[in-house]
């Protein structure tokens, strides 16, 4: 479906022209003007703070923290303790008719659970086990615990939103989708690993060479498909995350992790050594996205009890016809790379990894209880140097008997603006049918329907084939001015540029209309004042079915590469023409 999407949504030229807020001009780039920022930029570190028995430390104040960056003492701005409570849902504003928003309903500074089954990453014999565990944590969940369920396959869908309503949760992991099942990337026969032809001029001694070469390289080839898919699934999830104030704890059920996010760490050495390789770039827009969001990671092992199976007496000491000899010894650094990444996963993001026990409920039950209460540190660094360079974090506390839990750093932004013309839709990837909405950018949503398009008048969107009854319908996007970055140009103006596009889907989920394109922003200084008080106006048209559809929507700021995702069930059958979609 990505595939699909990547090649339709390059084809979105339109650009739009503001006629209230903005003035657009074609001939400027982004690229050739200062971003508008401060130099003062803000870090916010989670500290969780339990005691020896593991219960949470409360009570403490401001002048028990030490904060130091890069080993330097930093001074703290701001402090505050967040407790446990059982408040609930934010009360959303009452829009009007036919208008829509992608705000998230979460109380304000409540730790918030996300449930993420991970298919891709889980054996299949893992997979009935991590749904049994995932079950026994929603039957002992307590009163006003808010959690929402992801899994992951082959992409990422949102079973069911944030809810304490253990009713809703059971039903959803009780679905199709997320019944335990084969893992997305197909496993072909050992036999089809092998060069035939190599392996048949060759001698019992070089065919043996030869097979082994052959699978470490699919293993290879296989482990950089799995951790390209699950860094894009973490950045996914931080942009569905980003919107929802205070902490996020990401339960990760899975058999395997693939990526290891920080450069630093006890266990790096042993990480570097098995997988080889970690897609520096993507892990460190990985890193920023999960920090930005305030993402903690809890990651949970799918096959229980971390044990060598290679030494089972079950596995009658060969499994997969292996050696027994010289087996142990290819699963057991396996095994220890995998809970050093579990480890170092949990310790850089400040989650806690669960692979000693075989009773998950209740050791998640106990963790995310005391994640619920935590300590917010804020500083501004010292160290005002943008230069893309990881920054490590310390904190400690004047009583050391206490265990802590935060991430352990940062990359320090370049600051540096994308190129005018990304070599692919940038949306793209955002908008795919099923994925859950990003929250980086919160907007709103008008839809006007306008009738039947007039005859001999072009298609509105990009699909020129649209046939049928069709109904042209103007969507109009307020966004918050605030939320976007802006540029102050040598000439005075404010100037921003942001893609806008839609793609509607039909019910078999095939794209069936899609529209968009890139906004260039130019406001003088009374334009920018007034759309600080209201917002960013962006008309779209687009022509869709007289059938039931599924149109999701997007922003994106080209210059700090934020998104926000807007989703809306079209109905043909009233003038409201759109109704909210289902959970």
């Amino acid at each position: 479906m990505q595939n699909r999407s990547r090649s339709l949504l390059p084809t979105l030229l339109a650009l739009f022209v503001l006629p209230l807020h903005a003035q657009s001009n074609s001939g400027s780039t982004a690229q050739n003007v200062p971003v508008l920022k401060t130099t003062a930029r803000a870090v916010v570190v989670d500290v969780v703070v339990t005691d020896k028995s593991g219960a949470p430390v409360g009570g403490l104040q401001q002048r028990d923290f030490s904060v130091l960056e890069g080993g330097k003492i930093q001074a703290v701005d701001f402090f505050e303790e967040h407790t446990a409570t059982n408040a609930p849902p934010a009360a959303l504003p009452q829009l009007p008719p036919n208008v829509y928003s992608n705000e998230p309903a979460v109380a304000p500074n409540e730790a918030v659970n996300v449930l993420l089954l991970d298919s891709l990453n889980t054996e299949e014999a893992d997979q009935a086990y991590a749904h049994k565990q995932i079950e026994g944590f929603i039957g002992s969940l307590q009163p006003g615990m808010r959690v929402a369920i992801y899994v992951l396959n082959s992409r990422l869908r949102l079973l069911q939103g944030f809810t304490s309503d253990g009713t809703l949760l059971r039903a959803a992991i009780e679905t199709k989708g997320a019944a335990p099942g084969t893992t997305t990337l197909s496993r072909s026969r050992q036999d089809d690993l092998f060069d035939k032809e190599a392996v048949s001029m060759a001698g019992d001694a070089q065919k043996g060479q030869a097979q082994e070469r052959s699978i470490q390289a699919y293993a290879s080839s296989e482990r950089g498909q799995t951790a390209s898919l699950t860094l894009a699934t973490l950045q996914q999830m931080a942009r569905s995350l980003s919107a929802i104030p205070g902490r996020k704890n990401l339960i990760w059920f899975a058999s395997t992790f693939p990526v290891a996010l920080f450069p630093e760490g006890d266990n790096r050495a042993l990480l570097t050594a098995f997988h080889g390789h970690e897609l520096p770039e993507a892990l460190r827009e990985t890193v920023n996205m999960l920090t930005r969001a305030r993402v903690a990671v809890y990651p949970v092992s799918a096959r229980g009890l971390m044990d060598d199976r290679t030494t089972n007496a079950e596995s009658g000491g060969q499994p997969n016809g292996d050696n027994f000899e010289t087996n142990p010894y290819k699963e057991s650094p396996a095994i220890r790379a995998n809970t050093a990444t579990m480890d170092q996963l949990a310790t850089d993001t400040g989650g806690r990894a669960i692979y000693t026990t075989n009773n998950v409920a209740a050791a998640l039950t106990r963790d995310i209880q005391d994640g619920a209460h935590y300590y917010t540190v804020s500083y501004t660094p010292s160290n005002e140097k943008m230069d893309g360079a990881f920054r490590r974090i310390d904190v400690k506390l004047t009583e050391s008997k206490y265990r802590l839990a935060y991430r352990r750093g940062y990359y320090a932004d370049t600051g540096s603006t994308p190129t005018a013309q990304p070599a692919s839709d940038p949306l793209a990837p955002l908008l795919a049918a099923g994925l859950p909405e990003a929250t980086q950018i919160v907007y709103r949503m008008r839809v006007i329907p306008e009738g039947p398009p007039a005859s001999g008048v072009a298609r509105a969107g990009g699909n020129a084939k649209l046939t049928g009854p069709l109904t042209r319908r103007k969507m109009i996007f307020q966004i918050p001015a605030d939320s976007l970055s802006f540029a102050k140009s040598d000439g005075g103006t404010f100037d921003a540029r942001i893609r806008v596009a839609m793609v509607a889907y039909g019910r078999d989920g095939k794209p069936v209309n899609w529209t968009g394109g890139v906004m260039t922003l130019k406001l003088n200084e009374a334009q920018y004042t007034k759309a600080q008080q209201t917002g960013i106006m962006a008309p779209m048209e687009i022509d869709l079915p007289n059938a039931e559809t599924s149109l999701a929507t997007g922003i994106f700021d080209m210059n700090t590469e934020k998104a926000g995702t807007l989703r809306i069930a079209v109905n043909p059958a009233s003038d409201a023409s759109a109704t909210p979609p289902a959970q």
